[in-house]
């Protein structure tokens, strides 16, 4: 009796995951394969090859290493400090990451646009200190900031998750055996937090690879990534057989990545934060 009511409870996740997920993909299999008259074709997928694809392409996964690289540099020296204070409750640290999150994303990437204006808070503090004001706004980089304070906490969780595991009777050992604080860190800790920092990898890189709002609204139709593309030709164009063809292309450029990563990362740790 028991395991039939685990089958039952278990009825509404079935249906949200067929309904939500495996129909919306076989949906976009049938269109990225099939032309207006439901005739089998290539041509959708093979329109990655386009030249102005083929550029916003290139753009995304420029912007994505670039995001993700700098997600990095700021996230792992963070989560050591905040390895460092050994808090008792872990529970508190994901709060503060997490806390941010839960104001509404437009918001967030509106704020940005005030900030990076011409008229802006930084082109403000520019002029005050008499510097001349630059274009900020509707450029790659702005995009790239916008990723990098969205999806950072995508990276330090994982990270100092990992750190977390790291017993201080393992460095202290270390260091008690006469071995300094860069080797500690090379042979020791760095090593040990590998796993967290795969995860924090994969966590940034796809969701930075795919976006579209983010380079919407602070790219103003200058930045055309990939997900812009797919987009216009969704919302646009209307033409869901190119926008499911250029779809499907990413999404196995995604998976691909996923699996080297995870190939990486063998021991599949690092993913928890809670």
């Amino acid at each position: 009796m028991t395991k039939i009511k685990r089958q039952f409870l278990s009825g509404p996740y079935i249906v949200w995951v067929i309904g939500f997920i495996a129909l919306p993909i076989l949906m976009i299999c049938f269109y990225g394969i099939t032309d207006p008259n439901g005739n089998f074709t290539f041509e959708n997928l093979l329109a990655i090859t386009q030249p102005v694809h083929v550029k916003s392409l290139w753009l995304s996964v420029k912007l994505a290493f670039l995001c993700t690289g700098i997600c990095l540099l700021l996230s792992y020296p963070l989560a050591m400090i905040l390895n460092s204070f050994k808090l008792k409750r872990q529970s508190f640290v994901v709060f503060v990451f997490v806390l941010p999150m839960w104001m509404n994303f437009m918001l967030r990437i509106l704020a940005w646009q005030l900030l990076l204006s011409n008229n802006g808070i930084l082109n403000s503090l520019f002029s005050a200190i008499g510097l001349p004001k630059m274009q900020l706004l509707y450029t790659p980089a702005a995009v790239v900031f916008g990723m990098v304070y969205d999806f950072l906490p995508f990276m330090i969780l994982p990270i100092y998750n990992a750190m977390q595991r790291i017993g201080a009777d393992v460095t202290d050992a270390a260091s008690d055996l006469g071995a300094s604080r860069l080797q500690v860190f090379i042979k020791i800790i760095f090593p040990l937090t590998i796993s967290g920092v795969l995860s924090g990898i994969i966590m940034v890189f796809v969701p930075a690879l795919t976006s579209f709002v983010i380079s919407n609204l602070l790219g103003g139709g200058k930045v055309l990534l990939i997900g812009n593309v797919i987009e216009q030709e969704f919302m646009q164009n209307m033409d869901w057989h190119m926008g499911s063809g250029l779809s499907i292309v990413l999404m196995i450029f995604v998976i691909a990545s996923m699996t080297f990563m995870n190939a990486q990362n063998k021991d599949g740790e690092g993913t928890a934060v809670w």
